[in-house]
């Protein structure tokens, strides 16, 4: 089974070796994949091992820092080029988050602060409310970008797509329905959208084109892209 690993704040930081007993005793889970785009054959590369990269270390102890807690995942590669390396599985963002497979450390890193520092602040500001639950339409998935032959991050665990956002008032913010909807859900998905583009590497919204009417895809490809 899958160890679950919570690194608490500086004074329940585990040891390096600690870490690493975890790390080569844990197993993952087979990944599954997600809808959009062309979806790629992949025949099954075993449980792959826990070798996780200097970064993905660092990653871990800034995760454990901020009080995120994720289980670490085994490095593996499948047919087709796709990929899960230094990928975890995010367990506590200090919001429900639903549908989200194995995420690389760094996006996931990045995700947790979005959440905690934009939308969770932009729902109070704009919405009156506090965040509840983060509803994503996946992040690993084994196949290309829409109508092309390229690989898509989601292939190598670099992106996640984000539809909904739910409040503790009960009120469900969408993206396909409220990027054009009252005023104040506009506010609030702007400001999100806006915060999203100066953390991850690509931000794409219904503004890109119709493949995203009815999400954010976050990525950490690209150097900023925002559209």
């Amino acid at each position: 089974m899958e160890k679950k690993l919570h690194i608490g704040r500086p004074k329940r930081t585990i040891g390096f070796l600690g870490l690493a007993s975890l790390l080569l005793s844990a197993c993952g889970a087979v990944p599954s994949g997600n809808g959009g785009g062309s979806q790629r054959p992949q025949a099954s590369a075993g449980l792959g091992s826990f070798n996780p990269t200097p970064s993905a270390r660092q990653c871990y102890t800034d995760l454990g820092r901020a009080n995120v807690r994720f289980s670490p995942l085994p490095n593996r590669r499948f047919s087709g080029g796709c990929s899960q390396i230094d990928s975890i599985k995010l367990l506590d963002v200090g919001a429900d988050v639903t549908n989200l497979g194995p995420v690389k450390c760094e996006l996931a890193s990045k995700f947790a602060a979005w959440t905690e520092y934009a939308v969770k602040r932009a729902a109070r500001k704009y919405l009156g409310s506090d965040l509840k639950r983060i509803e994503t339409m996946g992040s690993y998935s084994c196949r290309n970008i829409a109508g092309s032959g390229k690989l898509s991050q989601h292939a190598h665990a670099n992106a996640i797509d984000v539809a909904a956002f739910v409040l503790t008032d009960g009120r469900r913010i969408t993206v396909a329905h409220d990027w054009k909807g009252g005023r104040q859900e506009r506010q609030f998905l702007a400001a999100i959208h806006d915060s999203a583009c100066k953390r991850f590497g690509t931000v794409l919204s219904p503004n890109y084109n119709a493949a995203h009417r009815d999400h954010f895809h976050l990525d950490m490809s690209g150097n900023g892209y925002c559209r």
